[in-house]
């Protein structure tokens, strides 16, 4: 039997390129809890859990992610087969409540090496991919228009982005919908214009500012009021206004099923993290498709790990009419791969290598790794 020797879990401060301001924090660099699974056979699986401002954003940080995996997590899978990812999760499930972070980081590492072990891409292990790229927005998140109006026409004139998302809620929605109308009214036709509220709103205020959005041409609005009113959701929805997008309300299948059947999204938001791994991230957008909601490849802003692990579930689905955000890597100023992910013509390409198909530049994670030692659990002596 191929066993799990060992985990080891480092966290990584990483720069990014501007400010990146959200409606509950303003983020200047990333953290990203790596996660590294050594197999007696030699094999080596990568995963990563990052999340959006700490805990800003939700009930796990890099910091907590770290901590569960080395208290509970790597205890539980000592001496397990590493050649079975599924019975692996499904142990996790059992003893371990929530942390959907750290057991999507686990999954990923499990894959990584199962698809290394068999050389194949992770995608053929969820079933095969149907794409060999995905289309990557971006989001627009300075907050200052005039800035933000020049670098939507960089990303356009590089042929790296043609769809954009605001990230707004922090100001009056008036001054928000202006700040949208204005980058909208410059782009005209050659861009998608999106917003994301991030829970800010009201439903009140929702109404009011759903409707002025779609005066000023804007196509989607995510996240408008909060994840537990499911039912103002569902009014928003039938209001017809705009495409309403359900993001942090998604945590799950069990959650994915419970908007489905109130109506309360026009399109899901998946996320691998959010959802607790890929392939429960697979099982949400089976649910929005079967419901006839639209499919949108999300992210937590992701390194380059995250980000090409999310790359190959989205590959698998069925459709994907709204498109991804798996620009994660682009707004660092850093990378810690040996060879960067590959973005062009406004896409984010698919490698064709075993496992998730990239390799770490350990330069790079030695340089930027917060205490630059990392906590090895060693596994039944090992």
């Amino acid at each position: 039997m191929t066993e799990i020797l060992r985990i080891e879990t480092i966290l990584l401060d990483l720069p990014t390129i501007r400010p990146h301001v959200l409606a509950m924090a303003t983020m200047h660099r990333q953290t990203v809890c790596l996660v590294r699974l050594h197999c007696s056979d030699g094999i080596e699986g990568l995963g990563e859990a990052t999340t959006i401002g700490g805990l800003a954003y939700g009930p796990e940080s890099p910091e907590t992610i770290k901590t569960a995996i080395d208290t509970y997590v790597a205890p539980l899978l000592a001496g397990m087969d590493a050649t079975r990812p599924a019975a692996a999760m499904a142990l996790l499930e059992r003893h371990v409540v929530g942390n959907h972070f750290a057991k999507c980081a686990i999954e990923t590492a499990l894959l990584d090496a199962q698809g290394k072990r068999l050389g194949v891409p992770l995608s053929e292990l969820l079933g095969g991919r149907r794409a060999e790229s995905l289309p990557v927005l971006w989001t627009l998140a300075s907050g200052d228009t005039a800035r933000d109006i020049a670098e939507a026409e960089a990303m356009i004139d590089q042929r790296r982005h043609h769809t954009f998302k605001l990230k707004i809620g922090k100001r009056a929605v008036e001054r928000d919908v202006a700040h949208v109308g204005a980058i909208k009214a410059a782009l005209g036709d050659r861009a998608s214009v999106r917003v994301d509220v991030n829970m800010a709103w009201d439903e009140p205020i929702a109404r009011r500012g759903m409707a002025m959005l779609a005066d000023v041409g804007c196509d989607l609005v995510e996240q408008p009021i909060t994840r537990h009113n499911r039912e103002g959701m569902a009014r928003l929805v039938a209001l017809g206004l705009l495409p309403v997008m359900a993001d942090e309300a998604l945590t799950g299948p069990v959650s994915a099923m419970d908007y489905a059947r109130a109506g309360a999204a026009d399109v899901f938001a998946v996320k691998i993290e959010q959802s607790g791994g890929l392939n429960a991230a697979r099982a949400v957008a089976e649910i929005g498709a079967a419901a006839g909601v639209g499919l949108y490849g999300g992210t937590m802003l992701e390194g380059s790990i995250g980000t090409i692990a999310s790359a190959h579930a989205f590959a698998t689905f069925p459709s994907l009419a709204w498109g991804t955000e798996l620009f994660g890597p682009l707004l660092l100023t850093q990378d810690i791969l040996a060879e960067p992910l590959a973005y062009g013509d406004f896409a984010l390409q698919l490698p064709q290598g075993p496992g998730l198909g990239i390799a770490l530049d350990e330069d790079r994670v030695a340089h930027f790794r917060r205490d630059r030692t990392s906590t090895i659990h060693a596994l039944q002596g090992a």
